[in-house]
């Protein structure tokens, strides 16, 4: 399943990235009611660190490509194909983001104008996303010609977004306690930002899942002998991992979860907090890898 490693790493990080600034997007929206210099102190270290997730997503792709410049060739077929669309989408989307960042830190521009900048970013990183996917929907690999991949790239962009813009928050907030810079408005914005993560993960894990045994009923059930093989592979060959896939997701949303349902009891720690928000990342994290690796191990060309 390593031979594919470099897309891999380009399409997961460039969906954490685009999922983390459309978070980011939805906590100022539902925190409109907090001082501006309040959500720009909580939100602006996790913005900055969403460019080098997409950087390094977009370096790992040109690792398949062989060399840079056969990324440039693609772009000269953007009537006709999805790769091309999506190479050019996705620098569109690294250059907004890095525009947007650079003005969000300088505080240049009037916050409107910021703010449509950011609505923009957002919508050209979820056109990404459905172009990655499209570039993946080929009538010549049933496993990958579904509704399905949509649904698990999508399902990647949001689930990876929450848990990187809630252990950047954390960390950012630790950090700041131990320099004795606490802020308790920044700290409330934080726990209540963590709070709708939990949730937002978990009814994005429920989407992730309830469509998979249909998805499974339908490689099963079709009339092609690839679909099977995909089936076979997925199931059967790489069973381990799937399952394994299944309880590393699952757990690092349930471990986030059942903590921040004890949170409402009781204060904790920043430094428990940042240890459960980063145990939880890690755990998906690593689920939606093999998760990735699957996708590209089931991938089984009709006629072949």
């Amino acid at each position: 399943m390593l031979h594919e490693l470099p897309l891999v790493v380009f399409t997961v990080f460039a969906q954490m990235s685009v999922g983390s600034f459309v978070v980011l997007g939805l906590i100022h929206i539902v925190g409109f009611r907090v001082p501006p210099k309040v959500m720009d102190r909580v939100s602006d270290p996790a913005l900055f660190a969403i460019g080098p997730l997409l950087v390094l997503g977009l370096a790992a792709s040109t690792l398949h490509l062989g060399t840079p410049l056969r990324a440039a060739n693609a772009l000269r077929h953007l009537q006709s194909s999805w790769l091309s669309r999506e190479i050019l989408v996705g620098i569109l989307f690294a250059g907004l983001g890095a525009a947007f960042s650079f003005c969000q830190w300088r505080k240049w521009l009037t916050p409107r104008l910021r703010q449509g900048l950011a609505v923009t970013t957002a919508v050209t990183g979820l056109v990404l996303v459905f172009f990655i996917s499209r570039v993946y929907s080929l009538r010549t690999v049933p496993a990958w010609d579904t509704w399905h991949t949509a649904i698990r790239f999508y399902s990647t962009t949001f689930l990876l977004g929450f848990l990187a813009v809630g252990v950047a928050l954390v960390v950012t907030q630790g950090i700041r306690t131990r320099r004795g810079d606490d802020d308790p408005q920044a700290s409330r914005l934080i726990v209540s930002s963590l709070r709708g993560i939990a949730v937002g993960s978990i009814l994005v894990l429920g989407v992730k899942f309830v469509g998979m045994p249909s998805y499974l009923g339908g490689l099963a059930t079709s009339g092609e002998g690839a679909a099977h093989q995909s089936l076979e592979t997925v199931a059967g060959t790489y069973g381990g991992f799937s399952l394994t896939q299944t309880i590393l997701v699952f757990a690092g949303v349930a471990v986030l979860g059942i903590f921040l349902a004890q949170l409402s009891r009781r204060a904790v720690s920043a430094r428990a907090l940042g240890v459960v928000a980063g145990s939880a990342f890690v755990l998906v994290l690593a689920g939606e890898v093999i998760g990735r690796m699957l996708f590209y191990a089931s991938m089984v060309r009709v006629g072949m």
